[in-house]
């Protein structure tokens, strides 16, 4: 038979040893949510604080805004009336320039013509029916930075090609090239290159250059841990932002799908976006910040949070902080098809007046 006494201590041990193990269980959780919670906890406090106060007087619509128009303008569907309906909807507004669908672009580049059959017409309707306003060619492809498949920016004949397709646009009528090219890693000096040679040739058709930009880093260097934790970096550091918008006419920010929960946390999210754009965008270059003129419910977007009243509010608190005065400013509508009454009437209310 074994030693009752020795049998005892054996348990007592183990006893002592899952004590142990269970506080230092309790040690883990707890770091973790230090680590992990804290922060965000501070981060959302942060963009709540960013969300108060009141926006400096006069800081409205400068008349450079602009909209994101879908394929339908160029692909035969719209007809004059539509033309018409639009003149009537933009007038008395601060859009300038429409961003109209005119692509994709092809993987390699190149760009069919079949993809935009009225592009004359609308250019010249447009023209006619509301003198003043840009009509751009929205041109975009996915890339392949986090696939195999997708346009590879780090190809010279691709660039050549999509160098091409923007001869070809402005051939057709069009007052500008309009690039959105997602997802666009931040430091990509491909794209820069790309720009660079874009500028020469919108340049000597005396034509616009504009790009749909992803949103700024809120906390510094988060482009690259996101990255390693998720493979998809999401935002750009603020220094690549600003080397983007020294190379073009027009920078739109993205400024939604923020995976905001609350309206207050995104309109503070906007607010902070837009000091951070401010920063680094020459006093040469129209920077619009994105309004959600859509609605969804996904992970990343929530219909309740990202309002139009919460980024308009937040542009404009962002716009008073840092520079209240700016000239070359606007905001841009995503998306025209999905657009609601209540979404023109917040613009109007709360930027146009």
């Amino acid at each position: 038979m074994g030693n009752p006494q020795a049998a005892a201590g054996v348990v007592a041990r183990r006893g002592v040893g899952g004590s142990r193990l269970r506080r230092w269980g309790r040690w883990v959780v707890g770091g973790v949510v230090l680590v992990v919670v804290l922060p965000l906890l501070a981060a959302g406090i942060a963009l709540r604080v960013n969300y108060a106060g009141e926006p400096a007087d006069g800081t409205y619509t400068r008349n450079r805004d602009a909209i994101w128009l879908g394929h339908a303008w160029v692909d035969g569907r719209k007809k004059d009336a539509d033309v018409a309906a639009l003149a009537r909807r933009l007038h008395g507004t601060g859009i300038r320039d429409l961003y109209v669908h005119s692509g994709p672009l092809e993987h390699d580049g190149t760009l069919p013509e079949s993809a935009h059959p009225r592009a004359r017409w609308l250019t010249d309707a447009v023209h006619r029916a509301i003198p003043g306003v840009r009509v751009q060619a929205w041109l975009g492809d996915v890339l392949a930075t986090e696939s195999p498949d997708g346009l590879r920016l780090e190809r010279a004949a691709t660039r050549a090609a999509v160098v091409d397709s923007t001869r070809q646009v402005l051939a057709a009528g069009f007052d500008g090239a309009h690039f959105d090219l997602e997802p666009l890693h931040s430091g990509d000096r491909d794209y820069l290159s790309l720009l660079d040679d874009l500028r020469g040739v919108t340049r000597r058709h005396g034509a616009l250059l504009s790009v749909a930009a992803h949103q700024i880093d809120p906390l510094p260097a988060l482009h690259s841990v996101f990255g390693a934790v998720t493979g998809h970096p999401k935002w750009w550091s603020q220094a690549y932002f600003g080397q983007v918008a020294r190379r073009v006419d027009q920078i739109a920010v993205m400024s939604y799908d923020t995976m905001q929960p609350l309206e207050s946390l995104y309109g503070g999210y906007v607010a902070q976006q837009t000091a951070l754009a401010l920063e680094v965008t020459p006093d040469s270059t129209d920077l619009l910040m994105g309004l959600p003129f859509f609605r969804e419910n996904r992970f990343g977007h929530w219909a309740h949070a990202e309002t139009v009243p919460a980024a308009v509010r937040g542009v404009r608190l962002g716009l008073s902080r840092t520079d209240a005065d700016r000239a070359r400013f606007g905001v841009a509508l995503y998306v025209d098809f999905a657009a609601t009454e209540a979404d023109w009437a917040a613009y109007r209310s709360g930027w146009v007046r």
